[in-house]
């Protein structure tokens, strides 16, 4: 089997897709390509107003004294990592691929004064076991406590968050068995830009929806 091997080091072959590309991410990620589940974390802004992150690059385990959501690439810039720092909790909130573009209507109305629920045309209901809004659209809900934030690169850029699950809501449609959930109206996965090996060339990041091949 034959391999092309991409280390640290940015090749100088690689074309970006953006010109911030490499300065945002590390090419390492368009070389892999992992795919990552994408959701919304809401929390409070320090001016009460609602806050909406669209994110991936998570993980979400535990063992039977607790269950935890690793976010691992949250920026620092962001109001989201500084809501979490403040308050110490955040919601994570699962949304059909149904919602994309409203939840893209979040990032480009993002400032300080801003309702990021009424941009994104969501409805807001607070949580019962920690101090952040929940968007009732989505068809499950996690309550988190925060455990940790740890910057990896020490670069000052991002930050590994990781939360402990108090609480979850899933909707009643969703709750009987898989189906709606490995369907296009549940997950949605973050497909990076894929690199092509070969030339260098950037491709664009895609969104897909889980399709079960078999049981296990």
């Amino acid at each position: 089997m034959s391999k092309i091997e991409i280390g640290n080091k940015l090749p100088d072959y690689f074309k970006s897709l953006y010109p911030e590309e490499f300065q945002l991410f590390s090419h390492l990620e368009t070389t892999a390509a992992v795919p990552q589940v994408l959701f919304a974390i809401t929390t409070w802004k320090e001016n009460s107003k609602p806050n909406v992150c669209f994110h991936s690059w998570s993980c979400f385990h535990g063992d039977k004294t607790a269950f935890f959501a690793v976010m691992g690439c949250l920026y620092q810039n962001t109001h989201t990592y500084t809501n979490i720092k403040r308050d110490k909790c955040f919601c994570i909130n699962f949304l059909p691929i149904s919602f994309y573009d409203r939840l893209v209507d979040t990032i480009n109305n993002n400032g300080f004064e801003t309702d990021e629920f009424k941009a994104g045309g969501f409805t807001l209901k607070n949580c019962s076991h920690i101090n952040a809004p929940y968007i009732d659209e989505a068809f499950i809900n996690m309550e988190l406590s925060l455990v940790d934030m740890r910057d990896l690169s020490g670069a000052g850029i991002t930050a590994m968050v990781t939360g402990k699950v108090e609480n979850i809501m899933v909707e009643s449609a969703y709750a009987l068995d898989r189906e709606k959930r490995c369907s296009k109206d549940g997950f949605m996965f973050l497909v990076p830009s894929v690199q092509n090996i070969i030339t260098g060339e950037p491709s664009q990041s895609a969104i897909a929806t889980l399709n079960i091949q078999r049981l296990d």
